[in-house]
């Protein structure tokens, strides 16, 4: 397997194309976040920022479902708005201006009362907004502009740095207190005087001449309320993805929650469950059905960036009208599983809908217990619903405890009339420690301990599969932490923590659950994946005897053959390959053209030159001219002393891959000698 990464410089601002230079410091100044500015300085084509920019406006966008962008032609309107009304007092553009900044971030004013003409004021203008609580703003507010001198641009007030004898002319540097100012700007304009104290309406009743600390922190909300109008988060995955994922996606990035649990099989066998709860689902439609095709693209490599495992799957959705108005009400949960050999990883998931070109993804650490002696707990699963089952099915499915399937979802969150559901393992505890062991279940919030519960050993059925059902009716609202032991003789040998909520409502949304089931796990596949994941880690000889056992309980199977050839090349046994891959050669049917490879190098190992070359031009013949099947036919030319043959078919790879730069410099070599 192999990965590809690369390192983003970050161009200079002053390199940026203009149009794009323009985009990033004029037109969208104000309400470009931290991140998103870094994110676009770090893309290094015109496509990139192409792409970008039609995520940064699809992400402000309030109705999808319209062709048109509400909030990018307003943005326009304002800032055309700006330069047209605003830009007039002084030498500078309107968006440039104070007016112009505070215009088109919170756009048009409930009403505006202006102050001019008057002979002790300065020229003033009093702008009043309401209805802006959902950006964290008051409900009603005012911003003040003047001019400072009477002349020239109208500057931002601050009742803090100003104070209301900014406002009286020929007292601006005057050390007259802020309580005189105010009485006598009271007295010539008593509205004015109000805001010169407070930009929030009847909080300066209370200040007694003092100025508003906090009407400098609402000029600071202010203008950074772009920054809480959009969940950056896609800047940042656009960034991560726009190598990976095709062009018509990279705008569409959604959010989603996950959960990510271990749960050990009863074959000894770690499998890493998963939920994906993306944050919408889109469908297509076709007469009365609704459908959507999700793919899904995982990967697992070590924290060097070693590829150990990585796999797709298809999540097909046919929904009729009565399921699809299920889907509207309630969320969709993804549950799936994969096995895992031990050690510490990173996992990837990456979720695709075909049908709206969108994506989410989701990272995470994974820790997978190894097979040395010791206890070991599973971290709990917290589960809303439990459903038992008669007897143990043969099938594998996400988050089953052998007879016991538990529904749990990513965010946690539970009412007081459900009750939790705990699910976890426990591994490795010796037969003699029974009678002296016990869980302990410690529910804690901020306050701290609120409950404990323990459970002697002696009297469970067992610890692989422990489940624990907790009624939450007495549990007040609150965030909890769940910390779960294992007491031996009254110590805590080793234990795990989870957190959940609490809420105030009378019930929680629960998802519909599309859940993958899998073969029992004495299926062979599990035997070719884990043989797979060892091989990539370099650990060929725990491979090979996961790869043997699969290839002789499935003889049928080309992967399978496949993957045990190539460990055997690696450990030099390259007689076994050709009994391994001899049945899938010669078919009516052509074989994988990697088998075919892989044959013709084991003959080349052994120096069977004319076997080699045979096999490498029936993959040709098969597949067409490939540049790693010419250097190898190549090499067995040379090894049977045909320079000139040799040389043909590596400047046929040349050819059809220039970029190889050793290859070149050998044919050069073997052109020199002749």
């Amino acid at each position: 397997m192999m990965s590809a990464g690369s390192a983003i410089a970050q161009p200079a601002k002053e390199r940026l194309p203009a149009p794009y230079q323009q985009w990033l410091e004029e037109e969208v100044v104000y309400i470009i976040s931290p991140l998103e500015r870094e994110v676009f300085l770090k893309l290094t084509s015109d496509r990139e920022r192409d792409l970008f920019i039609d995520a940064f406006w699809k992400h402000r966008d309030p109705t999808l479902s319209t062709p048109e962008n509400e909030f990018r032609s307003e943005h326009y309107r304002r800032l055309q708005y700006a330069n047209h009304f605003f830009g007039r007092q002084g030498l500078r553009p309107g968006w440039k201006t104070d007016r112009g900044r505070i215009y088109i971030i919170l756009g048009e004013p409930n009403d505006i009362q202006r102050y001019e003409g008057k002979s002790e004021t300065y020229p003033a203008e009093v702008w009043f907004y309401q209805d802006k609580s959902q950006f964290g703003l008051p409900p009603g507010f005012h911003i003040v502009f003047f001019q400072p001198g009477g002349v020239g641009e109208s500057r931002l007030f601050s009742p803090a740095a100003d104070g209301p004898q900014a406002l009286l002319i020929g007292h601006e540097g005057d050390p007259i207190d802020y309580a005189s100012a105010y009485r006598r700007l009271k007295d010539l304009e008593p509205s004015l005087a109000d805001v010169s104290l407070s930009l929030i309406p009847g909080e300066e009743s209370s200040l007694i001449g003092r100025p508003s600390l906090s009407s400098d922190l609402l000029i600071q909300r202010v203008e950074t309320t772009p920054q809480r109008m959009v969940e950056e988060k896609y800047a940042r995955k656009f960034l991560e993805y726009k190598d990976v994922v095709e062009v018509e996606y990279t705008a569409n990035y959604i959010d989603s929650e996950s959960l990510i649990k271990l749960v050990k099989d009863p074959g000894g066998l770690y499998f890493v469950h998963f939920v994906l709860e993306p944050a919408r689902l889109s469908v297509g439609q076709y007469e009365k059905k609704y459908y959507a095709t999700l793919k899904l693209n995982g990967s697992v490599a070590t924290p060097e960036g070693t590829p150990v495992f990585q796999f797709e799957r298809v999540y097909s959705l046919d929904l009729d009208k009565e399921k699809m108005a299920v889907a509207n009400r309630q969320p969709l949960d993804i549950h799936d599983m994969f096995p895992l050999i031990s050690g510490r990883y990173r996992l990837s998931l990456l979720i695709k809908n075909e049908v709206s070109k969108e994506f989410t993804s989701v990272e995470a650490d994974l820790t997978v217990p190894g097979d040395e002696p010791g206890l070991q707990m599973t971290a709990p699963i917290l589960g809303y619903r439990l459903a038992r089952l008669e007897e143990n099915p043969a099938s594998l499915k996400p988050f089953r405890f052998g007879s016991t399937q538990v529904y749990c979802q990513p965010n946690r969150v539970f009412a007081r009339k459900d009750t939790i559901c705990l699910a976890f393992q426990v591994h490795g505890l010796a037969p003699e420690s029974r009678d002296e062991a016990e869980i302990r279940y410690i529910f804690a919030t901020e306050r701290g301990v609120f409950r404990e519960v323990s459970r002697k050993v002696s009297g469970l059925a067992g610890l692989s599969d422990l489940i624990e059902e907790v009624p939450l009716a007495d549990f007040p609202p609150a965030h909890y932490t769940l910390r779960v032991s294992l007491l031996v003789a009254g110590t805590e040998a080793v234990s795990a923590r989870e957190e959940f909520d609490v809420t105030h409502q009378d019930a929680v949304t629960r998802p519909w659950v599309y859940s993958k089931v899998l073969p029992s796990s004495s299926d062979p596949i599990y035997d070719y994946l884990i043989g797979t994941q060892y091989y990539n880690i370099g650990e060929v000889d725990k491979a090979i005897p996961r790869l043997e056992r699969a290839c002789r309980l499935r003889p049928e199977s080309a992967d399978f053959a496949q993957n045990l050839a190539q460990a055997y090349m690696t450990i030099g046994e390259f007689q076994k390959v050709e009994p391994l891959l001899r049945p899938f050669i010669g078919r009516d049917t052509p074989a994988k053209y990697e088998i075919y490879l892989l044959q013709g190098r084991a003959y080349r190992k052994a120096a069977d030159w004319d076997k080699a070359i045979s096999m490498f031009e029936t993959a040709i013949a098969h597949y067409g001219l490939n540049a790693a099947i010419l250097n190898a036919a190549g090499e067995c030319y040379l090894g049977k002393g045909d320079t000139k043959a040799a040389l043909t078919a590596w400047e046929k790879s040349l050819e059809l891959n220039p970029d190889q730069p050793d290859l070149r410099r050998t044919v050069e070599a073997l052109k020199d000698k002749k």
